[in-house]
């Protein structure tokens, strides 16, 4: 064994071998033999054996040497004898190999390795064998765990792989949504930029073409009801319809018919279930809520987008909202087919709202979910859109700026106002204590539980809900102070007739508990889509709707509003008609008349038949208003609230009150997640349609009466006469031709403001607190006692008492002589702090504090001599416009900063150098002489010599031209009601009443007299009207 092991040891072949390799060869220097195949074969063994062994005896003598400690207890003879007398160490100090070969080939080598190694072999093998298992276990364990390690960091770069991938899949997406996003607004854009185009081009080739003839009412076929809201939310103005027509083909044998079609649903299956609910604690107060909450951190160029519907009368328009930094945009889908005779009056499908602009924010319901809103802007419009669930509309609320519900109802204006629920609104207004106060009147009222409630004009299905105030459409005279004129407004209109309040209860009553449905005592509703089509059917864009609603031809035409009495009657005795009325009725006589002449199958229907106690269809609206407003009303409006509003609206209390309607117009009794079958949820949108929806509830107690009468106090309707308290005289015997009262309480300085033609003025102070007392008559050079002093309404300008300092009381010489100054020259500001006067001969209008008579500007806008002037009302602040007309026929419209004291330019707010005009109107052909604008109502009326009164919108657009009574005169004063209705002066006192739309109401003459001032105002609450008409006889020189 020895042997093999030392024979496996290698020799190398001298003539194979690299001798370099040799001599850098680590091995000891042994001597080095060398063969020779050549030799003689002549050799001894002993030589052979050197020879062969020359070269690894060396080698072996070390081993032997080195472990001779351990041979020599091994090597040993059979007796125990060492093989070796001289030990191991012999075999170094020899160079002979006999001896080694010997020593390995002898017996007692052998006999000494089978003895001695054999064992340490076998266990040698055997601990090779463990160590050989153990080895191969740990390779084993380290390559398994080297494998685990592997797959694991595989799968880790696998799913960072897929990850990577998805990411950048996602990105890439978005980059393309926001590639598709920002083309689709491109070309919206581009739609809307040319659509405004299209119209500014109408309108200038209109201005520029047209006479002012061409703009009467008679010469325009068709007509449409604006959107523009006034201060109590009426929409009253009609404007030009050049998209409309006669639809002759739909209305030839169109009537209204109700659909009543019940869709069965499984009720117990989609029962409404006490769930989490976006919805607002209703029990929590608006303070409570932290406005943190609804912050959300949105960045980017397109803050945030989302899919929507812009809800417009009878039509949902799918497209997208998108909000900027600074605006809101809204572009329709282009996938949206759009009825192409309906398009036309459906604004915005690409609109755009600045952030500036928008002044209240609504949370709104669409089919009964809390998931829309009604964005109100400055142009006095407003816009509903619907999204996908409530969470999207607090991301809305959240991006648009935070103004609440406006700051007419005395709520915060936050963003958690306008997510507060109706109940919340309600609870924290000051709205209900205004009206038991008698601070707003009962109309301003019901439009505000309307708004807060839900109702909108937006949308059809909710359009605001207003009671039926009369009961006698029979009687020659109306007596609003009968009792018996007004309906019981303590009833649901359907159980106002016995007869049939039995037939609804018995239905209630006989319901079968069994079935699936609730029981209900009405079937249909006092206010659907369908119902307010029929009341405003001879109105666009009504009537464009109401053949699109309807859908298809019937044979008669026996239910078409055509009466009031009929309509009446019809709610009295009819088991499906139990509408109330809208808002409109109390508000738009043109409503009832058809001034589209429109046919109406073949009866030819006109106008509305009225009762026999009105005359005109403005009668039957100011008769309609009045009783609204009476105190029989005033006394019992509560109570109707209470079924419409309030707590009788749905409950045990409605079941007493016969006031419970079908189950689907109520909110909250259906689960809408339940139902995913989208054909099932269109058919319950559609019977919702139907049916009509209630109004949110909006207090679950009685609602408070109204505060009566005190006995002091006016009765209602009733003028009381008016006594002349002070006559004043100036010392400058000059005719006065302007008289501005400003007596406000909540202005710092309250007073009366007179100018005189020789360009005088004083500024004439109002004492609130004075006492009735006998016509006191006063000069300004006459001495007056305290005590006399705080007993007259007014306080003559101290400066002309003491005759001192009079040039801080004179306008300067700067007038054209050749302008006749007059009423309309000048005008003063809502704090009494400045007068703006015209008539200069530099072709400028001035403004000039009342303290100094200083020139705070000067200002330019005219190509010829301003000749007159007037302002709107003001806000709060004291902001408003004001317009100056001008020998050029053209009127400027400014704009009014009253912090700042000045008229500022539109865009740059804080320049008031050089500002230019907000709009300038044309139309006219000659100088301009009369002027009156209202920021209520958004409209500007001029008059010019020998023409014609045209009406403006604030922005330039012309509207109508008012019928001229006689050939061409010449109107020289304008005033309005708060209700629109317009007085006008021609010539030297003939006056014309026209409304708001320029029909010609009524007219007088006052012979041998000179009108010059007029003032023509409403009382809100009363509805009255008050004329004051100062008669000058200019020939004789005295008033």
């Amino acid at each position: 064994m020895f042997l093999a092991s030392v024979a496996s040891i290698p020799i190398l072949d001298p003539s194979n071998v690299d001798q370099n390799q040799l001599t850098d060869s680590k091995l000891p220097d042994y001597p080095k033999t060398t063969f020779n195949s050549t030799e003689s074969s002549t050799v001894n063994i002993t030589e052979k054996l050197e020879r062969t062994l020359t070269n690894i005896a060396p080698f072996l003598r070390d081993i032997f040497t080195e472990f001779a400690h351990i041979l020599t207890k091994t090597l040993v003879g059979s007796h125990g004898q060492e093989l070796l007398p001289n030990g191991l160490h012999a075999l170094k100090q020899t160079a002979s190999v006999v001896e080694l070969v010997m020593l390995l080939c002898s017996q007692e080598w052998q006999n000494s390795l089978q003895k001695h190694a054999g064992l340490a072999f076998i266990e040698l093998v055997n601990e090779g064998r463990l160590l050989s298992h153990a080895s191969k276990d740990h390779v084993v364990k380290v390559a398994n765990e080297a494998d685990f390690i592997l797959n694991r960091m595989r799968a880790d770069d696998i799913r960072k792989s897929e990850e990577f991938e998805q990411l950048c899949l996602q990105t890439t997406n978005e980059r393309k949504q926001e590639e598709e996003l920002s083309d689709h607004f491109i070309t919206s854009s581009h739609q809307r930029y040319e659509h405004l185009a299209e119209r500014l081009q109408e309108k200038f080739l209109g201005q520029m073409i047209n006479d002012e003839s061409d703009y009467l009412n008679s010469s325009c076929p068709f007509w449409k009801l604006d959107v523009w809201e006034d201060d109590l939310r009426r929409r009253r103005r009609l404007i030009a319809d050049y998209h409309g027509n006669s639809h002759d083909d739909e209305l030839e044998n169109l009537t209204f018919q109700e659909t009543n079609d019940e869709i069965q649903f499984d009720y117990k299956q989609f029962k409404q279930q006490k769930t989490n609910s976006f919805l607002p604690d209703e029990n929590e107060d608006l303070s409570q809520v932290d406005e943190k909450d609804l912050e959300q951190e949105l960045t980017g160029p397109i803050r945030y987008s989302t899919d929507c519907s812009l809800i417009s009368g009878i039509r949902s328009i799918q497209g997208t909202l998108a909000i900027t930094h600074d605006a809101l945009i809204f572009d329709a889908s282009e996938n949206e087919i759009i009825d192409p005779k309906i398009a036309p009056y459906i604004d915005n499908l690409h609109g755009k709202w600045r952030f500036s602009d928008i002044r209240a924010i609504f949370s709104r319901r669409y089919f009964l979910q809390d998931r829309a809103l009604e964005v109100f802007v400055s142009n006095r419009t407003s816009i509903m859109f619907a999204f996908a669930d409530r969470s999207i509309m607090k991301k809305i609320v959240n991006a648009l700026p935070k103004v609440g519900v406006g700051g007419r109802y005395g709520l915060p204006q936050q963003r958690r106002t306008s997510l507060a629920s109706p109940k919340q609104l309600f609870r924290s207004a000051n709205m209900t204590q205004r009206w038991q106060r008698r601070e707003i009147s009962n109309f301003e009222y019901l439009m505000y539980l309307n708004t807060i409630a839900g109702r909108t004009y937006q949308d059809l299905n909710q359009y605001p809900i207003f009671p039926w105030i009369i009961a006698d459409y029979e009687s020659e005279k109306l007596d609003l102070n009968a009792p018996a004129t007004y309906r019981d407004l303590s009833k649901p209109i359907g159980a106002l007739n016995p007869t049939r309040k039995s037939f609804f209860v018995e239905r209630y009553n006989s319901s079968d508990s069994d079935t699936t449905t609730p029981s209900f005592h009405y079937n249909t509703h006092y206010s659907t889509a369908a119902f307010t089509l029929n009341w405003l059917v001879r109105l666009e864009p009504f009537t464009t709707y109401y053949c699109h609603f309807l859908d298809e031809k019937l044979e008669v035409s026996n239910r078409t509003f055509d009466s009031i009495g009929l309509a009446w009657q019809n709610c009295q005795r009819d088991s499906s008609d139990v509408k109330e009325l809208i808002p409109e009725l109390f508000s738009l006589p043109e409503m009832l008349t058809n001034i589209n002449e429109y046919t109406f199958g073949q009866s030819e229907i006109d106008d509305v038949i009225l009762p026999k106690w009105a005359q005109t269809p403005e009668d039957f609206i100011r008769l309609n208003r009045a009783a609204l407003e009476s105190e029989f009303v005033s006394a019992h409006l509560h109570q109707w609230i209470d079924l419409i509003f309030g707590y009788k609206q749905r409950g045990p209390e409605a079941v007493r009150a016969v006031n419970v309607f079908y189950y689907l117009t109520y909110e909250g009794m259906i689960n809408f997640d339940a139902i995913t079958n989208p054909n099932d949820r269109k058919l319950l949108e559609k019977q919702m349609i139907n049916l009509g929806q209630v109004p949110a509830q909006l207090l679950t107690e009685p609602h408070p009466p109204r505060s009566s009468l005190v006995p002091t106090t006016p009765t209602a309707f009733n003028v009381t006469p008016e006594d002349v308290s002070m006559i004043m005289k100036f010392s400058s015997n000059a005719p006065i031709i302007h008289v501005s009262a400003n007596t406000n309480p909540v202005l710092s300085a309250s007073a009366v403001l007179t100018i005189s033609n020789k360009h005088d003025f004083s500024v004439n102070k109002y004492n609130p607190n004075a006492t009735p007392q006998p016509p006191h008559f006063s000069e300004s050079n006459q001495t007056i006692t305290t005590n006399q002093q705080s007993q007259l309404p007014l306080s003559m300008d101290s400066l002309l008492v003491l005759n001192t300092g009079l040039h801080r009381r004179h306008l300067g010489e700067n007038f054209d002589e050749r302008i006749q100054q007059r009423y309309q020259s000048f005008v003063v500001t809502i704090d009494n702090r400045f007068i703006i006067s015209t008539g200069y001969w530099d072709k400028s209008f001035r403004v000039q504090n009342t303290d100094m008579a200083k020139t705070t500007q000067v200002l330019y806008g005219h190509f010829d001599i301003v000749t007159c002037v007037c302002r709107s009302e003001a806000t709060a602040s004291g902001n408003c416009f004001i317009a100056t007309g001008s020998r050029d026929s053209s009127v400027c419209i400014w704009i009014w900063n009253g912090t700042k004291g000045a008229i500022v330019d539109k865009d740059s707010p804080n320049q008031d150098i050089n500002p230019s005009p907000a709009a300038i109107l044309t139309g006219h052909r000659s100088e301009i002489s009369c002027l009156w604008i209202s920021a209520e109502l958004g409209l500007v009326l001029s008059g010019s010599n020998h023409g014609y009164v045209v009406q403006h919108t604030l922005t330039g657009e012309i509207l109508r031209a008012f019928e001229n009574p006689s050939d061409m005169a010449t109107p020289r004063l304008l005033s309005s009601s708060n209700d629109g209705d317009v007085i006008t002066c021609y010539e030297r006192s003939k006056l014309c009443l026209y409304t708001l739309n320029g029909k010609l109401l009524r007219q007088a003459i006052f012979e041998e007299e000179t009108i010059q001032v007029k003032i023509f105002e409403n009382e809100k609450i009363n509805s009255r009207l008050i004329i004051l008409i100062t008669i000058i006889s200019i020939e004789f020189g005295h008033e």
